[in-house]
């Protein structure tokens, strides 16, 4: 297919149509209004359902009865609204279903700022709602990132029965970029799943039950088994860019669009005969410990961490895989404010010229 110029949160919609979501429930919330502006009127055109509930927590309670039904369904939202569905994620996931969660992220905490922010970070990865669940949580830098990840990620989340979450920031979500979308699936059959309480016609099974209540052992069953497959995810689908370490002797540390800025400035080093690359988490979970544990300890001087978060987010995730082999330096920017090449290029000379300690 052709590229086409899209906007980011345009983009992911579009994505999502062609990877078969025919529903989708959300509620109006900056920097996000772009998707369910779009899938208003182009999940009608495909035969789905776009709905525009009262509040965050009926969409996502319309999202959990959709997906028992075996059908593609989405939300998406930012901040203080991702919040406001967790409870609903929960139920997702003790319930095994599958959905896909969009986070347009925008500062915090409480109401913050409706300007692009990558203070999620601990949201996403350690707490999406009570109970200790965990889900695949996807960070693209690129457009085309965005589209490809999106398209993916049902088939994450029903191999799993289990929400996946894909996280980008605000500016991401408002920038403009070709991308090239892949072509439209179609959906299964609902009743086909063997989730779904809907039933095909002619085709006999037994009764199904859905819950998210078990009793005691079961539920210790249950939890054993979500803990088996965090472990193959681990094990089989972490996402990550190594670029430029094969010598590097500072590696930088940053995911979404402080990456895509970041890699400017490293070029720019690189030229000046600095030796610096960067380790790009793609899953922000799972982590991706081994781009860590492989590099040469004997040669790394330290690490740059660079986020648009204050206080650091990721930090403790790139400490625990450091284990005090090198140091940790950051360059975090916050509020609103967005990183741009020049100031990246200085703050992280300074730190390899021995200016930040």
């Amino acid at each position: 297919m052709a590229k086409v110029l899209v906007k980011g949160n345009e983009a992911i919609a579009e994505a999502a149509v062609r990877a078969g979501c025919r529903f989708f429930a959300g509620y109006p919330i900056t920097p996000q209004n772009e998707i369910p502006e779009y899938l208003s009127w182009r999940l009608p055109e495909v035969g789905g359902v776009f709905v525009q509930g009262e509040s965050e927590v009926a969409s996502v309670n319309m999202v959990y009865g959709a997906a028992a039904s075996g059908c593609r369904a989405m939300t998406s939202s930012s901040g203080p609204g991702i919040s406001l569905k967790a409870e609903g994620i929960s139920y997702l996931s003790g319930t095994q279903l599958p959905a896909v969660i969009v986070n347009i992220s925008r500062g915090g905490p409480g109401l913050g700022s409706i300007q692009p922010a990558q203070q999620d970070y601990l949201q996403a990865t350690k707490a999406l709602g009570h109970g200790g669940f965990r889900v695949m949580v996807f960070a693209p830098s690129t457009l085309q990132e965005a589209v490809d990840l999106t398209y993916s990620a049902w088939d994450y989340a029903e191999r799993d029965r289990n929400p996946v979450l894909i996280l980008m920031d605000g500016c991401l979500g408002a920038i403009m970029e070709q991308v090239e979308f892949p072509e439209m699936k179609e959906p299964m059959r609902e009743g086909t799943k063997n989730w779904s309480l809907n039933r095909v016609e002619g085709v006999h099974r037994s009764d199904r039950l859905l819950t998210p209540y078990f009793p005691e052992a079961m539920l210790e069953m249950q939890n054993k088994s979500r803990a088996l497959m965090v472990k193959r995810w681990e094990e089989n689908d972490v996402k990550v860019e190594e670029f430029m370490l094969d010598d590097a002797e500072f590696v930088v540390v940053a995911y979404g669009i402080s990456a895509r800025v970041a890699k400017e400035a490293i070029l720019k080093l690189r030229e000046e005969g600095y030796k610096i690359g960067m380790i790009r988490p793609i899953t922000l979970f799972p982590f991706p410990k081994e781009s860590f544990r492989k590099l040469d300890y004997t040669k790394v001087k330290g690490f740059i961490d660079i986020e648009l978060a204050i206080p650091a987010q990721m930090r403790d995730d790139i400490a625990l895989e450091v284990k005090d082999r090198a140091p940790i330096y950051e360059y975090c920017r916050s509020g609103g404010f967005l990183f741009d090449d020049d100031g990246v290029y200085t703050a992280v000379k300074k730190i390899l010229d021995g200016g930040a300690k």
